[in-house]
């Protein structure tokens, strides 16, 4: 699963790719979580275990898709 986040006060957004076994619902609910309880930072480890802190207050959107892998392209039966 791939997850893209906009920040406030950057011109790119970060892109961090998560193993094959992550949920959206699942990381959708860790942010919510993170962002009710006020929390500075949110933690995301990448699939190669490398761990990503992005701060909550500056987040402007969040997109969350399946790895360029998995997706489909061309024709399909």
């Amino acid at each position: 699963m791939e997850i893209r986040i906009g920040l406030g006060d950057a011109m790119r957004e970060i892109e961090v790719e998560m193993d094959e076994g992550t949920e959206q619902a699942k990381v959708i609910d860790e942010f919510t979580k993170v962002q009710s309880e006020g929390q500075a930072l949110w933690w995301l480890t990448d699939r190669r275990g490398k761990k990503v802190g992005v701060p909550v207050a500056k987040i402007l959107f969040i997109e969350v898709s399946p790895n360029k892998e998995q997706r489909k392209v061309g024709f399909s039966a």
